[in-house]
């Protein structure tokens, strides 16, 4: 829990090397200027002569090689800016790589105008023509009755960068403005930072350093509460405007389109696990109550192990062979993609200042994954390393299998992928140890790290999310204390009386950048329970489970969620899916008592 290091004084070889995107800054600059002059080109050479058929194929063509230019510059930039906030020449970058983003979407928005200007017939011959643009002309006719007036999408494209402004707002009150200074427990003082909180003191054993630390964080984050809270009321009121603006009937139906799924099966998500998974979950608090002697089960204790001192320590290099044994199952092509990821230097392990928070996968078309990742050398950073992979290798395969316009599924199935290689590596861990209390820590860190995460977490944020936008939809604006009460009503609902809801757990709601990125939240516990089905599967049927998921990975975005889920044999229109994963979460929270009494007995 020592001070961060900046970035220049890290291990280079735990660091990720973003040469295959650019070699420097420098040659990042020369492709945004070269992008720049193709994107004037495009636009000279095609904006008012889409009616042609020939001509509207090859605008397609070209769009298509912009689109692919563009996206290592995109992810060079952006990578730059997440492994140090305060990195001057990474801000220059971001802020050059956005007015070029701008630039591009402002001057080829007549593309989908022009085309959506056409008949229908036109756009069907266009598919005829060549078949790899099927799936970009559907999604066209999809979007036409939300489709504005040409100049007003070209007027809204060139304010895409400072639409997109609150996030990067949000980042810098988050990880630059917002200084944490230290805390004092045992008689020391202890360094305190958002890296510091959540990778290590969010979870420590010890109750005093773990308490103290989350009033010192939270209280600094009150600090902080009002100017947060503005900034996402700028976010709400710019979805509002769009979603009005485009016709639909609320935002959360403006937001549900681009995933491809119905509100249906957005509210089941949240509704059934709020009542459903609770008492699961409160069983589970109890018992860590109990196991670690607590004199009350309090907010901040949720994170802490039922049993550390079964949890080994363990290295980046040590970590490959956890990694590769328990994913190996997918076959050799997938193993290649994990071997390659450690001695290619793919994923960026360090901690330093002004490294954004938590962990993510960047999979840029034509080229590999990045991983970003915080490690701690604790073992459940492996099943963090695995989910990330899970995103790795899901658009290793679909960027190999579809062009540019069909790799990326739907925000609703994306975290399945990520979340079916936490399973697999909880599968491989219980088969191969037969110590109840290590098989006791396995099952509390899939309760604790994927469900908790997954299920609770991400839950919890959809289920305040919803409620904010029901009050955005009647046109309120949100203060801090507006977004405090409706926060602590859902942690407050969901655990009932077994846990204390600390002072200021309300301003839980300020960690989280998902409330950017539309209705994020909810989609890791859909994509979890399509995994938790899946790895069952893979557990009774093996191989030809295994086959079938890599086709539903190599298929990309081509197919609706409702259509990938039904490719692995599950059936999400249905609530058995999600009925079945949460009584299997009651049966981890059955084994994980009777092995305390087995262990205690």
């Amino acid at each position: 829990m020592g001070e961060l290091k900046s970035r220049h004084e890290v291990d280079e070889k735990y660091t990720w090397d973003l040469t295959p995107l650019f070699e420097s800054d420098s040659d990042c600059e020369s492709a945004i200027s070269d992008f720049l002059k193709k994107v004037s080109e495009f636009a000279s050479k095609y904006e008012g002569k889409m009616d042609d058929l020939n001509t509207a194929v090859a605008a397609m063509d070209d769009f298509r090689q912009l689109v692919e230019k563009l996206v290592p510059i995109g992810t060079y930039a952006s990578l730059r800016l997440s492994a140090d906030q305060s990195d001057a020449d990474a801000q220059k970058l971001s802020t050059k790589v956005s007015n070029a983003s701008a630039k591009f979407s402002t001057d080829t928005s007549f593309l989908r105008s022009d085309l959506l200007a056409q008949d229908e017939s036109f756009l069907n011959s266009i598919k005829e023509k060549d078949s790899e643009y099927e799936n970009f002309v559907d999604e066209l006719i999809r979007n036409k009755p939300y489709q504005l007036d040409a100049k007003v999408e070209k007027a809204l494209a060139a304010y895409s960068n400072v639409f997109n402004g609150p996030y990067g707002l949000y980042q810098k009150t988050k990880l630059l403005d917002i200084d944490f200074g230290t805390f004092k427990a045992s008689g020391k003082d202890i360094p305190l930072s958002y890296l510091a909180y959540e990778g290590e003191l969010e979870s420590h054993q010890d109750t005093e350093v773990r308490r103290n630390a989350y009033k010192k964080f939270y209280g600094k984050l009150k600090e902080y509460e009002h100017t947060t809270a503005g900034t996402y009321d700028i976010h709400l009121k710019k979805e509002k405007t769009t979603a009005d603006l485009r016709g639909f009937d609320s935002v959360t139906d403006y937001l549900l389109h681009p995933q491809e799924v119905d509100s249906e099966l957005y509210h089941r998500q949240i509704d059934l696990i709020m009542e459903d998974l609770a008492p699961h979950m409160r069983r589970y608090a109890k018992l860590l109550k109990k196991v670690n002697g607590l004199d009350e089960m309090r907010y901040e204790d949720l994170k802490i192990s039922l049993d550390p001192s079964s949890e080994p320590e363990i290295s980046v290099e040590d970590s490959r062979k956890y990694i590769t044994d328990a994913l190996s199952i997918m076959g050799e092509d997938y193993t290649e993609m994990l071997n390659r990821s450690y001695d290619e230097r793919w994923i960026d392990f360090v901690q330093n200042k002004g490294k954004s928070t938590g962990a993510f996968c960047a999979s840029p078309y034509g080229s590999h994954p990045f991983i970003l990742i915080s490690w701690t050398s604790l073992m459940t950073e492996v099943f963090v390393l695995a989910h990330e992979l899970g995103h790795a290798g899901h658009f290793y395969n679909a960027n190999r299998e579809q062009n540019v316009f069909d790799a990326r599924s739907s925000t609703y199935f994306v975290e399945a992928p990520s979340t079916m290689n936490e399973m697999l590596m909880a599968n491989h861990l219980l088969k191969n140890s037969k110590d109840p209390k290590f098989k006791r820590w396995v099952i509390s860190s899939i309760i604790s790290r994927t469900y908790y995460h997954n299920f609770v977490t991400h839950l919890l944020e959809a289920a305040y999310q919803r409620e904010v936008y029901k009050k955005v939809d009647n046109h309120e604006s949100l203060s801090a204390n507006d977004l405090n009460r409706l926060k602590r009503s859902v942690i407050e609902e969901f655990w009932g009386e077994d846990v204390v809801i600390s002072e200021n757990a309300e301003l839980t709601w300020m960690r989280q950048p998902h409330y950017y990125m539309g209705l994020y939240p909810y989609t890791y516990s859909a994509g979890l329970t399509i995994a938790t089905q899946m790895s069952r599967r893979v557990l009774d049927e093996g191989q030809p489970a295994v086959d079938d998921w890599l086709k539903v990975l190599k298929a990309g975005g081509t197919k609706s969620p409702v259509e990938l889920s039904k490719m692995a044999g599950i059936d999400i229109t249905t609530d058995k899916p999600l009925k079945d994963t949460i009584a299997y979460i009651g049966e981890l929270v059955d084994e994980l008592e009777k092995l305390t009494e087995e262990i205690e007995g």
